[in-house]
């Protein structure tokens, strides 16, 4: 396997979460969640008006997008949601720095994902467990079990397949 560790598991690139424009749903519902916390994380009644307007903003892009990410959820900086339907997320679930998200991706339950792990479309981690950093999990694949840091799993139930680090 070729080695994919170029991106950061330690420090968040902000650029992933550009929005590029007005229908960029995944960066839009990021935003939201971001400054709803920023919000709540204020005093004032301001603070609380602002907490509740990006609630609002938040439950919209969730329809466009038919997601949940719980707002109250740890995500570090850099999620990419290239494809951000369907996606749903564990309120215990944490995202590290520079993860990838495809279409249909469930977190259940106290997954913790390590940086930089890629996840396939319609991918299901059943925790609890953690991912550990730069893995990766095929599209479909159902992880029930820790995924060690470099490692790809794919099948049901996941079993490791590979790896993405230079031996």
């Amino acid at each position: 396997m070729t080695q994919h560790t170029q991106v950061s598991a330690e420090t968040p690139d902000w650029s992933r979460e550009d929005i590029r424009g007005f229908w960029d749903a995944a960066p839009k519902l990021l935003r939201a969640h971001r400054r709803y916390q920023s919000a709540k994380a204020r005093r004032g009644p301001l603070a609380a008006v602002a907490a509740k307007f990006w609630v609002l903003v938040h439950r919209f892009w969730s329809v466009m997008t038919q997601s949940e990410v719980h707002l109250n959820m740890q995500i570090a900086g850099g999620l990419r949601m290239p494809h951000p339907t369907g996606i749903i997320l564990h309120p215990d679930a944490v995202i590290g720095p520079n993860c990838q998200l495809m279409h249909q991706v469930t977190l259940a339950g106290t997954v913790t994902l390590g940086g930089h792990v890629d996840i396939g479309a319609g991918a299901k981690i059943l925790g609890p467990l953690s991912i550990g950093d730069h893995a990766e999990v095929g599209a479909n694949a159902v992880v029930t079990q820790d995924v060690p840091a470099g490692a790809v799993v794919a099948g049901v139930p996941a079993r490791v397949i590979g790896s993405r680090l230079a031996e």
